[in-house]
């Protein structure tokens, strides 16, 4: 083992929330398989289905493919990586694959909570300036709001990963089955004053803000709502139901990951402890592409129309 204590020269670390299963590991395997079959083909399915059909391409479906490419991208930051780790019987990872299944996996879920919260408000402005939409949400202003949904996310765990990656480790043994970046931070021996505030500044613009985006619109609709007509209040929960299931779907399972990574789980059983960190990077991308596609008649009804004409 190469690592020199109190120094940065970590050529590995080694993922100890794994543990022997024998012969069950192929079992592992291949439901871990079968669940990144079943996301990858459900979202590339929608994400087609938005980008052939005209009468989709709208500001609301527009933001709904940049989500759908989103849970694909976090989805190959952890899926290869688990299926190759099952297997092995060595549950090791390079310092360099390390930070870079971190860089994926954190800007996959300041992603998720920006491109929701510009899907609210996109909402916001249907509902309560229906008159004014087109104006509104111009197709300039669009692609503003998904740059922005992308590039802030990648710049700011970008400085993250750096500030993470130039710490002096007293150890190499991250206690979870994928690499994190407060498992890196926890093995510091050096000050992580720095780390821990930019940490927060970069939770406070990728999450709090979305969040409290998201409650503001929410709480404008509902005033609509409730002093609109029967149209209006059909209207909003046919288009704000899916939306606002992925929010707290999401929400708590990140929630999952916070308790997991910050507190003592010695006492939950250890195959639980991993089901809950594993949550918010499995159920969200398997979960939403069904859940739009059940509940919003528009591609439920393209979805039907393009599989009869295959048939």
């Amino acid at each position: 083992m190469r690592i020199m204590m109190n120094s940065t020269q970590v050529l590995y670390f080694t993922l100890s929330a794994y543990f022997d299963t024998g012969v069950i590991k192929y079992l592992y395997f291949i439901i871990t398989m079968s669940l990144y079959i079943c996301i990858v083909v459900t979202n590339v399915f929608l994400i087609v289905v938005i980008c052939m059909h005209r009468s989709l391409h709208e500001p609301m479906y527009i933001f709904l493919c940049s989500l759908f490419m989103n849970e694909l991208y976090g989805s190959t930051g952890l899926f290869p990586f688990l299926l190759i780790q099952i297997l092995s019987d060595v549950h090791t990872v390079s310092a360099s694959v390390c930070f870079l299944q971190i860089f994926s996996l954190h800007t996959y879920g300041a992603v998720e909570f920006l491109n929701l919260a510009v899907m609210s408000y996109d909402r916001y402005l249907a509902i309560c300036y229906p008159l004014q939409y087109n104006r509104l949400m111009t197709s300039t202003k669009v692609a503003v709001l998904i740059a922005v949904t992308w590039l802030f996310p990648f710049l700011a765990i970008i400085v993250l990963v750096s500030l993470s990656s130039s710490l002096q480790l007293c150890g190499n043994i991250i206690d979870k089955v994928y690499c994190g970046n407060y498992a890196i931070v926890k093995l510091a021996c050096s000050d992580t004053t720095v780390n821990n505030i930019y940490g927060l500044i970069s939770t406070f613009f990728s999450i709090i803000i979305p969040l409290i985006l998201i409650f503001y619109t929410y709480m404008k609709i509902l005033k609509v709502c409730f002093s609109g007509s029967k149209q209006t209040r059909q209207k909003a929960v046919s288009t704000c139901t899916p939306h606002l299931a992925s929010l707290l779907n999401f929400s708590f399972a990140c929630c999952f990951e916070i308790l997991q990574s910050r507190f003592d789980m010695s006492s939950v059983p250890n195959m639980l402890a991993i089901l809950l960190s594993l949550y918010f990077l499995t159920c969200q991308p398997l979960f939403t592409p069904v859940l739009y596609g059940l509940k919003m008649s528009k591609i439920r009804n393209t979805c039907k129309r393009l599989l009869s004409a295959d048939v």
